[in-house]
């Protein structure tokens, strides 16, 4: 039956197309709902509190709820600010998640958009994200938006240089630009994780992946003891919960990306490959949560500082210690 649907879609290209972005976006705004639940519990245990418990079994439903009221609440725009600017800011960041999810392949044959260059597409496309936050900050008219928005670019750009020299690499090291095609190579020749300067890739990508989706100890953009919320204070209602849908969904992408580049993908023993994918990209985004409610915030110059006189030299020198050692 679903082998019947399927090739009735495939034979219109226009109808399937439709039908993958639907179901894209749709997953992209429901993974949030699940990340968000899994986070406050891991919060809650971590701190020693309670976490959502009243609505629905151990509070599951707590987080459609929140969901709910906040498509249901006013949407509210400040005065003096630039209307097109801050209506089109949560679109661009959302838009340009699934742009991400689009190219990301669960198991073989489970992509929305096979694409031979999909590692160069995610890191251009990553980049709209900057350009949403800094939309936002600016067109708010509020000091606090601002100062998150100019944070959130200075640390967005900093931290795009090492991480995109260790996903390079992965690239040089597998010899191919394609998710797919990464995996593959992986399936064959082992897990790029067991091999020194990928290990070594890894570490870093994991540092880079926490600023880049604005996690503590690298949480300066929103930073609500100094700047309320940020970029996003002056944002109510359904807006906000574009922002706050891309931030858990980037969360899930970023992890998911690592699985892919360092950890062989859905590749594993015995189990579905979907399975596999899963398993793995549950397990990153606990260690990420993990650390986002273990250490304090750091300064705006002490993040900065680790990113050019640190992670930026030994990157470059891992990805030429890679490329030394004989890389294809």
């Amino acid at each position: 039956m679903i082998a019947a649907i399927t090739q009735f879609f495939q034979g219109h290209p226009l109808l399937w197309t439709f039908v993958k972005a639907v179901v894209l976006a749709s997953f992209t705004l429901m993974i949030p709902l699940a990340v968000i639940y899994v986070e406050r519990k891991v919060a809650g245990f971590i701190q020693s509190r309670l976490g959502p418990l009243h609505v629905g079994p151990q509070g599951a439903f707590q987080t459609a709820a929140d969901a709910l009221k906040l498509l249901l609440k006013e949407d509210i725009v400040p005065e003096g600010a630039d209307k097109r600017f801050f209506y089109l800011a949560p679109y661009i960041a959302f838009i340009s998640t699934v742009l991400c999810f689009m190219v990301l392949p669960f198991a073989p044959g489970w992509v929305a958009l096979e694409m031979n260059v999909a590692v160069l597409f995610v890191i251009g496309v990553s980049l709209f994200n900057v350009v949403s936050i800094l939309m936002a900050g600016w067109s708010s008219n509020n000091k606090y938006s601002l100062l998150g928005g100019l944070r959130a670019v200075a640390q967005l750009l900093s931290y795009e240089i090492p991480m995109v020299l260790s996903v390079l690499t992965v690239v040089f090291y597998t010899g191919s630009l394609s998710l797919t095609g990464i995996v593959e190579y992986q399936v064959k020749h082992g897990w790029n994780i067991w091999h020194p300067p990928i290990m070594i890739a890894a570490l870093i990508y994991f540092i880079c992946a926490l600023a880049e989706i604005n996690r503590t100890p690298f949480d300066l953009p929103e930073a609500e003891s100094e700047l309320v919320s940020g970029f996003n204070t002056e944002y109510s209602g359904m807006r906000f919960a574009f922002f706050f849908a891309s931030e858990f969904a980037n969360n899930f992408f970023i992890t998911a990306f690592a699985a892919i580049l360092f950890f062989g993908g859905w590749d594993g023993p015995i189990l579905p490959p979907i399975v596999w994918m899963f398993l793995k990209v549950l397990v990153m985004i606990f260690v990420f949560m993990w650390v986002r409610w273990t250490p304090p915030r750091l300064r705006i110059d002490q993040i900065l500082r680790f990113a050019w006189q640190f992670l930026v030299p030994v990157s470059l020198a891992n990805l030429l210690f890679a490329i030394a050692l004989g890389v294809r």
